[in-house]
């Protein structure tokens, strides 16, 4: 386990930290650091313990809206692919109720199913992280 020394709020502390993971600790005391910041700099909390309490819970609070919007988009996500698994079991019926012949009337569908799929992939990428509504900052 490797040692770091960061600064949070002007103050010194020596931070155990995994090998390989120095990147994800700075930048979470970065993160840190600018809430309590933040906090300190609204000018209506002086005490270092209260605005580190505060300061936890808007990070709290704001991971708690991650993981809210998280599962929102994996329930969404697997009702999509519940959608898409049944178009593509009643396309895959059709077709095999179509007779040869009039396979060449089915190509019409060819450019709707891309579309679906387009659309189902754009649903299915992560979206870009919104910023979330702070605690208010009074004591």
């Amino acid at each position: 386990m490797k040692q770091l020394e960061v600064h949070i709020m002007q103050q010194s502390y020596m931070l155990g930290c995994p090998e390989g993971q120095e990147a994800r600790l700075l930048a979470a005391v970065k993160h840190v650091d600018e809430a309590m910041s933040g906090i300190r700099d609204a000018g209506k909390i002086r005490g270092r313990e209260r605005i580190a309490v505060l300061a936890a819970l808007n990070v709290a609070f704001d991971l708690l809206d991650l993981q809210v919007q998280n599962s929102q988009l994996s329930q969404t996500a697997d009702a999509l692919q519940a959608q898409a698994a049944a178009q593509s079991a009643a396309m895959v019926e059709v077709q095999a109720q179509t007779a040869p012949g009039d396979q060449a009337s089915l190509d019409w569908d060819a450019p709707r199913v891309q579309s679906v799929m387009q659309r189902l992939d754009a649903a299915l990428a992560p979206a870009p992280a919104q910023p979330a509504d702070t605690l208010g900052t009074s004591a």
